[in-house]
């Protein structure tokens, strides 16, 4: 859609209202709206904000920025009464209009033409996979004298909704959720209807199911979308998610683990790279059919994987899923069709258009700008230094290395144990971030403060649990 397109748009539907919204380093959207009349003033001279109050942006000192809108990702809101179109933007310098360092949307436009300055490629596509769970309800709070929470859920007997009738014994208990049919999967129409809306907003879904976790652990996952506006599909699609749920009467939530000891919630992107429109990760007789370039990636991302999870894995939650036991890679290695490694070669895909890989360990609390971009500078500069992950002990294994001995699984690299842990190694390793200046200094080290800020917030609280062990010690 370009100017006229949207004006017609606007004037043909009566469009009473725009919608701006825009991503923060904490990867959580934020919105700012103005009446449809002032649309030719907002994308000539966009609309000034203050970057003081979005958390790591800006000192107060310097805290006016400019969002400028991209008319491209012009949609019709599905939910509101008023008629409204948002518009996606990029948080400016408010003297030169260029998105600045700290703007992730930035970041993923930077990375994106860093990856065609290499001549490595010109393409990037991916395909990520959105888990979490639609509940009943959840309730949580806390202060300085009491803490807490439950969740709700109708699909299992252990969680049921206050005053629930399970007179239909349709509500299950031991046994797992994966691909349950209906009356079962309750919520069928509800993730049907998301997809629905998805699509009509231009995002292609290549299925939906119900996953492990019995109570009401969902799956979406999309085709091969382009990088770098797959980010901004990723957060139209939690966002669709998250307001299709709530109008249904539910809550969905991507936490990592917000059930203990039950499946935890990933975000595992598929990755692929093309030039002039030839895959450039399949060669017949490779292992898995994979050509040198995309061990190299590979080994990138590997080699890298400890300051990669601070970007792909940024909340204190995340560290509660990536547990033995729980398909959760903790080990960075690859291997194909392998469930316990951090990167997996699907076996079912034999198409040399589509070959690809699948990075395993991230979660839906990530910024997407951000893990997605991280991800693929990791890869480049595997690719550029050639780093081979089978001479850094990364595999291939394709067996399940849980089984290993305890002397054998030692030799494998380890990604951090908390959120604190992936700072430190975000810290020490973030060179490769900075080529092409697609991340820089000044933004890892506000993102590294803002998300140690996190840590201590949660470390230095008490736990509900703590009350069990060593109340009465």
């Amino acid at each position: 859609m370009d100017v006229k397109q949207l004006k017609k748009f606007v004037l043909d539907n009566d469009i009473k209202s725009i919608d701006l919204r825009y991503c923060g380093l904490d990867g959580k959207w934020y919105h700012i709206s103005f009446p449809s009349r002032r649309l030719d003033f907002v994308l000539e001279r966009g609309v000034s904000f203050d970057g003081s109050s979005i958390p790591g942006m800006r000192a107060v000192e310097s805290g006016d920025m400019i969002l400028m809108p991209d008319i491209s990702t012009a949609q019709m809101d599905p939910f509101l009464e008023t008629p409204t179109i948002s518009l996606l933007c990029s948080i400016c310098d408010a003297e030169t209009r260029i998105g600045v360092k700290k703007d992730p949307r930035s970041v993923a436009q930077r990375a994106h033409k860093y990856l065609i300055s290499t001549g490595i490629a010109d393409k990037s596509l991916w395909i990520p996979e959105f888990e979490f769970h639609l509940l009943d309800g959840a309730e949580y709070m806390y202060d300085e004298y009491s803490a807490g929470y439950s969740l709700y859920s109708s699909e299992t007997k252990s969680a049921l909704p206050e005053e629930f009738d399970d007179g239909d014994a349709v509500s299950q208990q031991d046994t797992k959720g994966y691909h349950m049919i209906m009356p079962f999967d309750r919520f069928f129409e509800v993730r049907q209807e998301m997809v629905e809306i998805i699509e009509e907003m231009g995002i292609n879904i290549r299925y939906h199911h119900h996953e492990v976790g019995l109570a009401s652990q969902q799956e979406i996952e999309t085709e091969l979308l382009s990088f770098p506006k797959i980010c901004d599909d990723t957060m139209v699609i939690k966002d669709v998610i998250r307001r299709t749920a709530l109008e249904n009467g539910l809550t969905a939530t991507f936490m990592p683990k917000p059930i203990y000891n039950q499946a935890g919630n990933g975000m595992h992107f598929h990755i692929m790279l093309h030039k002039k429109g030839k895959n450039i990760f399949y060669k017949k007789g490779g292992y898995a059919d994979l050509s040198k370039e995309a061990l190299y990636f590979i080994g990138g991302i590997l080699t890298h994987g400890k300051s990669l999870v601070a970007l792909t894995n940024p909340s204190t939650n995340s560290y509660k899923r990536l547990l033995p036991g729980f398909e959760a890679p903790v080990k960075l290695f690859f291997g194909l069709a392998n469930r316990s490694a951090a990167i997996r070669i699907p076996k079912y895909v034999t198409d040399p258009a589509t070959k690809r890989f699948e990075f395993r360990t991230g979660d839906g609390t990530c910024n997407p700008y951000l893990a997605m971009s991280a991800l693929l500078m990791a890869g480049l500069d595997g690719i550029k230094n050639k780093i081979d992950p089978t001479k850094h002990n990364f595999g291939p294994f394709d067996d399940n290395v849980f089984e290993w001995s305890f002397k054998k699984k030692s030799t494998l690299a380890s990604i951090p144990a908390d959120l604190k842990e992936a700072m430190l190694a975000l810290k020490e390793d973030h060179a490769y971030l900075l080529a092409g200046d697609v991340f820089n200094e000044e933004m890892i080290e506000s993102y590294i403060k803002l998300k140690l800020a996190e840590h201590d917030a949660v470390t230095n609280r008490p736990h509900p649990y703590e009350m069990v062990l060593y109340y009465n010690q």
